[in-house]
């Protein structure tokens, strides 16, 4: 089937996902809950007893059920504020939680669930997105006892994950949305990028091969300066900071931020992303795609082609792609839903629901 690649013009509210993002308000308030693997054993061979998923969820669990990914370290929060949640999950919307069960699980290394920073630290199991992924299926399946899902959707990497979703379990879903993603292995300067991150962690002293007593220095800087890199959209940056003196204020904000992460969670998030690769198995996704993605993001450079190229692999796909412009935010675009919550509105529409959500 012929793929369509589409243009959507809106204004987008500049939000940069760094580590270090500044408090959103919140227009929704989910339940909260652990859901707990006795044992998982992880691609590496490694194994872990207990482990904790901790999820989030909006609306009747009787209801068709949505599962929505989060990107790297992003808390859940700014999955439920204003210019996400406020214009997805209100009534009439396109995720109406009167209509849909939302469930928003925090990843393996993320958030309230087990991650190296809970003790074993470098002694964490090395873990994978295909990691992720079937910890999210043994949640829906085992946890909460969900046949079907009428949608997953996700944002960076839980785009990626929703790519693996599609593939690795192609009759589990009514249709897939992934954003600011491609299904291609990490190259170029997105993952250059990332091995920078990993590395100047890794090569401050007080790292002490990953026994510090104290967050490393380097964790603050190297986060800040990898977020302005591949964070915030060129056009938005100049127009945000026209002179040295603007720039120069933004950056002494993010330095004058309070250090909340663990360097080695970060380590391990960042680092699991290196043996992504969903491109050999595209022919598997049967569930109708949704692809959204914008053209600043600089993690995802669109002039690459990569995923132009990969489109006719799949049975039903449409890339919704947002024109770069003063008013969207790079690889950050995708947190204002208010320029696609129509389209995705529609696509749901034209998607046919399992009889047994």
């Amino acid at each position: 089937m012929a793929n369509r690649i589409v243009s959507g013009l809106t204004g987008i509210i500049l939000l940069s996902l760094s580590p270090l993002t500044q408090a959103v308000s919140t227009v929704l308030s989910p339940k909260e809950a652990d859901w707990v693997a006795p044992e998982f054993t992880f691609n590496s061979g490694e194994k872990l007893k207990d482990l904790r998923i901790h999820y989030y969820t909006l609306g009747d669990s009787s209801k068709p059920a949505v599962l929505l990914l989060h990107g790297t370290n992003q808390p859940i929060k700014a999955l439920l504020a204003e210019g996400f949640g406020g214009e997805l999950f209100g009534a009439g919307q396109a995720l109406d939680t009167s209509k849909y069960f939302i469930i928003m699980p925090e990843s393996i290394g993320s958030g309230k669930s087990s991650k190296p920073s809970d003790g074993l630290r470098m002694a964490f199991p090395h873990y994978d997105y295909n990691d992720m992924v079937t910890a999210q299926y043994r949640l829906i399946k085992e946890g909460l006892g969900i046949s079907h899902l009428r949608l997953v959707m996700g944002y960076s990497m839980g785009g990626m994950q929703t790519w693996l979703w599609g593939e690795k379990y192609p009759g589990m879903m009514d249709a897939l949305v992934p954003m600011a993603s491609q299904p291609a292995e990490l190259s170029g300067r997105n993952w250059m990028m990332r091995r920078m991150l990993i590395e100047s962690i890794k090569g401050d002293p007080a790292w002490a091969e990953g026994n510090y007593r104290q967050q490393p220095p380097a964790l603050k800087t190297a986060s800040i300066m990898f977020s302005i890199a591949t964070t915030g959209g060129t056009l938005a940056w100049q127009h945000k900071a026209p002179t040295r003196a603007l720039a120069d204020k933004l950056v002494d904000d993010r330095l004058a931020t309070p250090l909340t992460a663990d360097a080695n969670d970060f380590i391990y998030i960042w680092g699991s992303s290196a043996n992504y690769n969903a491109q050999p198995a595209l022919n598997r996704i049967t569930a109708p795609m949704l692809i959204i993605n914008s053209a600043d993001d600089e993690r995802n450079p669109v002039e690459t082609g990569t995923l132009s190229r990969e489109l006719n692999k799949i049975k039903k796909a449409e890339l919704w792609l947002i024109p770069a412009s003063a008013e969207t935010s790079g690889h950050g675009t995708m947190m204002s839903a208010k320029f696609y919550n129509e389209k995705l509105k529609s696509f749901l529409a034209s998607t046919r629901e399992h009889a047994n959500n």
